[in-house]
């Protein structure tokens, strides 16, 4: 079974090229422009890995990965960003990633960072049913919410 890839940017050729190019690495992919998007896809399918922009409009990368952090998620995160300084790299990796990529990069590079990744942890990860797209995650008694029955 091939692993599942969320690729998460709000620039269409980039989700488009990464969309194009991984399944020929042998990845399922599953584009999305945003935020929002991505942490329904991720309450409602299962996947592998994101890889992640960080500035989008509405909730950008780094607050997707707090959210899925704060509510145990452990799917592995590779933060794709135009932001190269140490003091940004290092908020990427605060913020819960595990990788950090600055753009441009190889599409080589990626891939081998995803497969590191996937080959630490495998293919099966902690689901995240406190993160609900839109909302804080938790429910009015202050408990994780679990809108998708997980």
């Amino acid at each position: 079974m091939s692993s599942r890839l969320l690729v998460v940017d709000d620039d269409d050729s980039i989700r488009s090229v990464l969309g194009r190019s991984l399944p020929y690495e042998g990845f399922d992919v599953t584009p999305v422009a945003d935020g929002y998007a991505a942490l329904r896809v991720l309450r409602e399918q299962p996947i592998d890995c994101v890889i992640l922009d960080v500035g989008m409009p509405g909730i950008d990368g780094l607050e997707v990965c707090r959210r899925l952090r704060e509510a145990g998620d452990s799917i592995p995160i590779i933060l794709l960003t135009a932001y190269d300084g140490v003091g940004d790299r290092a908020g990427g990796l605060e913020a819960g990633a595990d990788d950090y990529l600055v753009k441009p990069f190889a599409l080589e590079e990626l891939v081998g960072r995803v497969r590191a990744l996937l080959s630490r942890g495998g293919t099966e990860r902690d689901r995240a049913p406190g993160v609900i797209a839109g909302g804080s995650g938790m429910g009015g008694s202050g408990q994780p919410s679990d809108p998708g029955g997980h």
